[in-house]
C-alpha cells in the first residue's frame, strides 16, 4: 500500500533530523504532533541538498545536485518519488500548498556553493541569505499557521528575520570550517582572515536586529508551534552570548558550541516561558 510507503519515507526523513541535528531534533520534538513530520519531511529535503554541496567531494557534486533537483521537480509533479526524502517533502509541499518560488530560491542558493566562494556585496549576501535560511523559515511557517495565508502572511517578515538570525549565527560559528574546509566567506566587507572585534561587533549587532523581529513574530505564532521555536531561538541566543564572549581570533581559530548540560537547562527556560505565557 502507498500508505506504507509514504510511512517508511517519513520515518527516514525523520531519522535525517535526529542524525544531523541534536538541537533542531530537540527543538522539532516540541512541536506539536499534528505537524511534527511535516517540519522533519522539510528538514530531511533542505539538509540533503546542503549535504551534497558540503560533504561529497569525491564525488561529481554538480551531477549529483542536478539529479536531486530534477527529482525532486518529478516528485513535486508526480506527487511519489522512490527518493524517500523527497517523497515526504512532495506530501508536505502539497498538503500545504508552499509556493514553488520558496523552494526553487533555496535550491538557487545551494547551486551557488557549487561554484561561488566569497559574497562581495551586499546585494549578493542578502540574495543567498534569503535563498538559504529565509525561504526555509517561510516553508515551516506555512505548516506552523497550517495553510492560513492571512497567518502566514502577517508572521511573513518576522519569520525571515529569525531565519536570517539563524543563518548568520551559523556562519559565523562555522568561520574556521567554511573558509579552510569549503573556502568560502559569506560576509561581506569583512577580512574573515583577522577578524577584528569591530567587524564581529558589527555583525554581532545585525544578527541582534534581526533576532528581536524575530522575537516578535515568535510571540504571535499558533501554540502548537510556539515552544518548538522558542526553543531554537533560545539557544541560537545563546550560542551568539557565548560568540559575543569569545575573542574574535579565537572565533576563527575554533567552532563554538553550547553543551548539553547547557541544552537542558534552556529547554526547561523556555518551556516554563511558554507555559506561562511569557513569550
Amino acid at each position: 500500500m502507498k500508505s506504507l510507503f509514504d510511512n517508511v519515507a517519513n520515518s527516514c526523513s525523520k531519522i535525517v533530523t535526529h542524525s544531523y541535528s541534536t538541537s533542531f531534533s530537540i527543538a522539532t520534538k516540541l512541536l506539536a504532533p499534528s505537524i511534527r513530520q511535516d517540519i522533519y519531511n522539510i528538514y530531511g529535503f533542505v539538509r540533503f541538498a546542503d549535504e551534497i554541496v558540503d560533504t561529497f567531494h569525491d564525488y561529481d557534486k554538480s551531477f549529483l545536485f542536478k539529479k536531486f533537483k530534477s527529482d525532486m521537480y518529478d516528485a513535486i509533479e508526480q506527487k511519489i518519488s522512490l527518493n524517500p526524502i523527497l517523497n515526504s517533502f512532495q506530501e508536505t509541499v502539497h498538503k500545504y500548498n508552499i509556493d514553488v518560488e520558496l523552494y526553487e530560491a533555496f535550491m538557487d542558493s545551494m547551486e551557488k556553493d557549487l561554484h561561488k566562494s566569497n559574497y562581495l556585496t551586499q546585494e549578493e549576501y542578502e540574495a543567498y541569505i534569503y535563498g538559504s535560511a529565509d525561504v526555509v523559515g517561510l516553508m515551516c511557517l506555512k505548516v506552523f499557521v497550517k495553510g492560513d495565508q492571512e497567518k502566514y502572511d502577517a508572521l511573513k517578515n518576522d519569520a525571515m528575520k529569525l531565519g536570517s538570525a539563524f543563518q548568520k549565527v551559523n556562519f559565523l560559528r562555522d568561520l574556521k570550517a567554511d573558509s579552510e574546509e569549503l573556502e568560502r566567506s559569506y560576509f561581506p566587507n569583512a577580512n574573515l582572515e583577522s577578524l577584528d572585534e569591530a567587524t564581529k561587533s558589527r555583525i554581532i549587532n545585525e544578527i541582534d536586529q534581526d533576532f528581536e523581529a524575530g522575537l516578535r513574530g515568535i510571540s504571535h505564532l499558533p501554540v502548537e508551534a510556539k515552544l518548538g521555536v522558542y526553543t531554537a531561538y533560545i539557544y541560537y541566543s545563546k550560542l551568539l552570548q557565548k560568540l559575543k564572549n569569545t575573542p574574535s581570533l579565537e572565533i576563527k581559530n575554533k567552532r563554538i558550541r553550547v553543551p548539553n548540560y547547557q541544552k537542558a537547562s534552556l529547554l526547561a527556560k523556555s518551556y516554563i516561558s511558554c507555559r506561562f505565557n511569557l513569550v
